[in-house]
């Protein structure tokens, strides 16, 4: 690792030297939402320089939280994935995500929205992902360029990259799908505000602003908690 030793034996201060480099929590997010190959993650992660995401990778692949596959099949590209000891961080990264979110208004300027970052928003709005088992819905949510999808089904959320095929309901926004999840606006003001347009069953927009909140631990942005 060349991040610098704090001189303790501390978990927390281990963790920050493992995890605690520039860019490496984005590599940890994209990673988690599924393998990826090298050029996935430098579409996903536009400005990171090569030699850093190469540099980063190494690190992680050395602390045993990331692994490589070799091709197979049609595949010419080695595929990174996140090893067990490194899908232990999906809790710490989600709810990282979850206080950072507590900040957030709209974009700065030059900011952008990722597959992955979409994807993780969901995981993190989705909480415990515990529906009503009779529940047989599939959602495609659209921002920009950017697709994921969101199932539930048999009591339980799943959350991906990509479009679901044959979704139920296909939602478009913009950047204010954020007050949504924060409970900050409703979903018939979402839809005739314009923040949403739907294709499909309009009628199951009001299930997924229902499902869908972040908990934010944090009320400093006067968020109110799900419930």
């Amino acid at each position: 690792m060349t991040n610098q030793h704090y001189g303790q034996f501390c978990g927390l201060a281990r963790a920050a030297e493992i995890v605690g480099q520039r860019w490496t929590l984005l590599i940890l997010r994209d990673l988690s939402v599924g393998p990826q190959r090298y050029s996935d993650l430098v579409s996903g992660l536009p400005g990171i320089p090569t030699n850093t995401l190469a540099s980063r990778l190494k690190d992680l692949e050395d602390e045993g939280l990331v692994a490589r596959a070799a091709p197979s099949g049609a595949e010419r590209s080695v595929v990174y994935r996140l090893t067990p000891r490194g899908e232990e961080l999906g809790p710490a990264l989600d709810a990282l995500s979850r206080w950072g979110a507590g900040g957030m208004r709209t974009p700065r300027e030059g900011e952008i929205v990722t597959t992955a970052s979409i994807t993780a928003a969901l995981r993190v709005a989705a909480g415990d992902g515990v529906v009503p088992k009779k529940w047989n819905t599939t959602y495609t949510l659209r921002v920009g360029d950017i697709e994921a999808h969101l199932v539930m089904r048999d009591g339980a959320i799943t959350v991906g990259p990509g479009p679901a095929e044959g979704a139920d309901l296909t939602i478009t926004a913009g950047p204010q799908i954020r007050d949504l999840l924060a409970g900050e606006l409703d979903a018939q003001t979402a839809i005739a505000t314009g923040v949403v347009q739907l294709e499909g069953d309009a009628s199951l927009f009001q299930r997924f602003a229902d499902s869908l909140r972040v908990p934010y631990s944090s009320n400093v942005a006067g968020i109110p908690e799900r419930t």
